[in-house]
């Protein structure tokens, strides 16, 4: 993977956040996906934190799409990696995020999220 493609991606990845619209959200993202992330046990309730294929990541994020009505991602940097990217961004509360995603054939298959001090 080279820096421009992580680069085009992280732009479209975050309009298609910032457009709150689930379903091109998921279009990243393959149906075996697994993604962890703090936010799962706070948004979900699940403890491990980890949501595994599509069907409960759409779950997990139609839940913080509605808790979060403002949402908002502001890229701030991009890095890239043999098969993996980095997005580091803000969200809609000034919070530094960074999103680690694994590629396989073109989409993501495993995520993480993790998160800075609140701003």
């Amino acid at each position: 993977m080279d820096l421009d493609f992580a680069t085009r991606f992280a732009q479209d990845w975050a309009a298609a956040w910032n457009s709150h619209d689930l379903e091109r959200i998921l279009a990243h993202y393959t149906d075996d996906i697994v993604f962890a992330s703090p936010r799962i046990v706070e948004i979900i309730g699940d403890p491990a934190g980890e949501v595994r294929g599509k069907d409960a990541l759409r779950v997990y994020w139609a839940k913080g799409l509605e808790y979060l009505p403002d949402l908002h991602f502001t890229v701030e940097d991009v890095r890239s990696s043999v098969d993996t990217l980095v997005i580091n961004y803000r969200n809609e509360r000034g919070q530094a995020v960074a999103e680690v995603l694994t590629f396989r054939d073109g989409l993501v298959c495993r995520g993480f999220g993790a998160y800075g001090p609140e701003a």
